[in-house]
């Protein structure tokens, strides 16, 4: 009962601003990405930043900035202010795009005096950020990176008392790995150069040279995933099927005559005519499968017209 009432207590507490990390090119996840943001990219035939609000709100997030670059018109309607998730979101657009420190910098006027929640828009978690905030207010860090086990990503050197000691660019032995989710305190903005191209992982490795504070929250038992290459896209997908072997989006078509095998997720307005055989695939929104067409192991983007067979293709 005292857990309960402590988390109950935390939850009351806390309400918290949010960053979603979108602008990036999606190079990693192309084709896919060439014609749609990453963070627009559907997994289980809903968009991936959606999945993200959903459970920045469900941590008590009351207010979200996302910043936005690659096809940032695309963002910037689905967004539509926050009226679709009944919270404010603003979208910030970045003509020139400034990577994760030169973005976060970028929004420095929508910060009041509290710490902030940053999160990389391809993530897919359900790590107790409320717990993590708490953790952060009460170690007093410029930062605290949420952290777990997670090779061969292992590339953050952490002591016994969760200070950050090293960051490298290598998998290391006994070392753990970033979540893509940090809790921020304003200042550390000081010391982020304004109006220019930076990575926010060099101003911690400055900072921990320095001698600043800069923690880790070890998050443990919790559900991760990141959709950031083609491959890991893939295992969100067939996750979110949780353990059923298909999915069809809404005002699908899938006559009596389609063969469905092993696992496909279909997305909505698609058009499947007869004879056509999905195996293995995902098919975007508003795609049309010609009659007899067969779709194997293949990711077909949206509003394609599949008039041949596809074995291992992503288009």
């Amino acid at each position: 009962m005292y857990i309960q009432w402590t988390i109950i207590a935390i939850k009351k507490q806390y309400l918290m601003k949010a960053m979603i990390l979108a602008a990036g090119l999606g190079t990693r996840l192309r084709p896919l990405s060439l014609n749609k943001p990453k963070a627009l990219v559907p997994v289980g035939n809903r968009p991936v930043i959606e999945m993200v609000i959903n459970y920045l709100k469900g941590n008590n997030a009351n207010e979200i900035i996302i910043n936005a670059h690659h096809h940032h018109q695309q963002i910037v309607k689905h967004v539509d202010g926050g009226r679709p998730y009944g919270i404010n979101i603003q979208v910030r657009v970045e003509p020139k795009i400034l990577g994760t420190g030169g973005g976060i910098k970028n929004t420095e006027d929508f910060w009041g005096t509290e710490p902030f929640i940053v999160i990389n828009s391809d993530i897919l978690t359900d790590i107790d950020l409320l717990k993590a905030y708490d953790f952060h207010r009460r170690n007093k860090g410029l930062a605290t990176l949420i952290l777990h086990d997670q090779p061969p990503f292992n590339q953050i050197q952490i002591n016994s008392k969760l200070d950050i000691m090293d960051i490298t660019n290598d998998n290391c032995p006994g070392r753990l790995a970033f979540t893509g989710i940090h809790i921020i305190e304003p200042e550390l903005l000081n010391y982020l150069p304004g109006g220019v191209f930076s990575n926010i992982i060099d101003c911690y490795r400055d900072l921990i040279r320095k001698g600043k504070p800069v923690k880790a929250y070890v998050s443990a038992g919790h559900k991760w995933r990141d959709i950031g290459t083609v491959e890991s896209y893939i295992l969100a997908n067939k996750e979110t099927l949780q353990g059923n072997p298909f999915l069809s989006g809404h005002d699908s078509r899938i006559p009596g005559s389609t063969r469905l095998r092993d696992w496909a997720i279909i997305g909505e307005k698609t058009c499947l005519e007869q004879g056509v055989e999905i195996t293995r695939s995902i098919l975007w929104e508003k795609v049309t499968v010609k009659k007899g067409v067969k779709v194997v192991d293949s990711i077909v983007t949206a509003s394609r017209e599949v008039t041949h067979n596809l074995i291992n293709r992503y288009f």
